[in-house]
């Protein structure tokens, strides 16, 4: 099993040499980019936006539900709550999720190409397939997720919010004062910084199990259950070695 791993991840490296390299036309890599962007990144703000709404009004009740003593200021329900979202929840555990929607979508395309030859005959025509189709989704997903993370902060911030307006468990004027409270600036960029790499790890392992896809549509399947499976451990891997790093 370790001789398998290795040998998967030297292949892996060779995977990513491949696909980092100068693009022949650039007027085509800039247009598959741009679609790559409204494919991998807008589609995705729904259900962002969804989600992100609904634990951020989560988090808030079940913070205030559970911080009922009187030596802890009401103020802090919003407090933690900011700090869960820039901290974990609108990097890792969007990321987690992106994971599921973009990465099996990155590794059912690419799979379904390679069983329909059509990898083959890009190959055939002299063209370097793993750049011209997973470089475009790279840069487009990679420069898309700071837009994808701010959604996630404001959005969830929002739903809390809403807890605030319509139920009697915290008032507005305390939630608000608790989310602007102590305010640390460098958790924001904590946060814009971990959802890099996680885009990273989500395109290029999803790319990489649909790239070396083979059979039919039964293993086009089974690679995309590979790329979310292995694309979530790795960003929880990664998470915890960012955190330490970032935040020492």
């Amino acid at each position: 099993m370790l001789t398998r791993a290795i040998a998967n991840f030297g292949k892996y490296c060779q995977f990513m040499g491949r696909v980092f390299t100068l693009p022949e036309r650039w007027r085509v890599f800039g247009n598959r980019t741009v679609f790559e962007i409204n494919k991998l990144g807008i589609d995705s703000i729904p259900l962002v936006i969804v989600i992100s709404l609904f634990i951020g009004a989560v988090i808030t009740i079940q913070m205030k539900l559970n911080t009922t003593s009187p030596l802890i200021p009401s103020y802090s329900v919003g407090l933690a709550t900011r700090d869960i979202v820039l901290l974990e929840f609108s990097n890792s555990i969007l990321c987690l999720i992106l994971a599921g929607k973009v990465g099996s979508n990155i590794a059912s395309e690419i799979g379904t190409m390679r069983v329909t030859e059509q990898i083959d005959a890009l190959e055939i025509m002299g063209v370097n397939s793993a750049r011209y189709l997973v470089l475009p989704k790279m840069i487009g997903f990679i420069l898309f997720m700071p837009v994808l993370v701010a959604f996630c902060i404001g959005t969830s911030f929002f739903g809390g919010f809403l807890v605030a307006v319509f139920t009697d468990l915290i008032s507005v004027s305390k939630f608000t004062y608790g989310i602007q409270a102590f305010f640390n600036e460098w958790y924001v960029w904590y946060g814009f910084i971990k959802s890099l790499f996680f885009a990273f790890v989500i395109c290029s392992v999803s790319a990489f199990c649909g790239y070396y896809v083979k059979g039919g549509a039964l293993e086009v399947g089974k690679a995309s259950t590979n790329a979310v499976v292995t694309s979530s451990i790795m960003i929880l891997l990664l998470d915890v070695i960012l955190t330490k790093l970032l935040l020492q």
